[in-house]
């Protein structure tokens, strides 16, 4: 009886395997990818130190603790990559040709099937080396190490993947009354590259859009002051809460959403 897998797990696991027996049918993609990483890390960070003078010094962050900065943004891409970019980006064609029917009439929750069916492993490259910078530069930051702080920087990455999915989720519900919301997905992809960079270095007003409206502060800054240990206990707090906010409030719009959905066979 132990034995079992959970449902979700089992459901997830089914997926994923079945999605990566389908992509590893194109192996040269993954020459093509680490290739791809290899010069868009390149270009990040030579974009990066074309903002460093001798001063060493951007929105008063060092050259090495932003490069933990750039690291978690990297991640996150790996993330769009591997999650969210092949499962959201279908909805819309599940809405247009009607296949959206099969996935409501399935004993599964539809927001778990639309979000997690599909697993790019083109993805993972990216997420690799993502926390190589943020290992890099961490261990040149001189950074303290303990239990308290990893579990810290843990809970604040997982708040800022949340967080992350939640906006390309709740644009993607748009789809039951709009057709072309991948365009808002890539201006959404398009702002968050700001995350690149730490939120300090942009005037007070962009900082105030970064942090209320679009929170680019919660997906990269945040999160790297956690890692840096130079979060207070009030943004730990204010980060979760936010990222289940979100988490609630996309359920919520999904359930909402469908109410105006008009199925293929009625």
């Amino acid at each position: 009886m132990f034995n079992k897998k959970p449902h979700f797990v089992r459901i997830v696991s089914s997926f994923w395997a079945s999605s990566i027996a389908s992509e590893l049918e194109y192996r040269f993609n993954i020459i093509i990818e680490i290739l791809s990483v290899i010069g868009n890390l390149a270009g990040s960070l030579f974009t990066l130190s074309l903002f460093y003078g001798p001063n060493n010094n951007l929105g008063g962050w060092n050259w090495y603790s932003s490069i933990v900065i750039l690291g978690i943004y990297t991640f996150l891409e790996g993330f769009t990559t591997t999650f969210l970019q092949p499962n959201l980006s279908r909805i819309v064609r599940h809405v247009q040709n009607g296949t959206l029917d099969f996935v409501l009439l399935k004993p599964v929750d539809s927001q778990l099937w639309l979000s997690l069916r599909i697993f790019s492993p083109w993805g993972i490259p990216t997420m690799l080396s993502g926390l190589i910078l943020i290992s890099f530069g961490l261990n040149f930051s001189n950074s303290e190490i303990s239990i308290k702080i990893i579990l810290i920087s843990s809970l604040m990455l997982i708040s800022s993947l949340l967080i992350l999915y939640s906006l390309w989720f709740l644009i993607a519900s748009t789809s039951i009354w709009f057709v072309r919301v991948w365009n808002a997905n890539e201006v959404l992809r398009s702002t968050l590259v700001a995350g690149r960079y730490p939120i300090t270095a942009y005037p007070d007003s962009l900082r105030k859009v970064f942090t209320f409206i679009v929170p680019i502060a919660f997906l990269t800054t945040f999160p790297a002051e956690a890692m840096l240990n130079l979060l207070s206990l009030k943004y730990i707090l204010f980060s979760l809460l936010i990222s289940l906010s979100f988490l609630y409030i996309t359920t919520k719009f999904w359930n909402y959403a469908l109410r105006f959905y008009t199925s293929a066979s009625s």
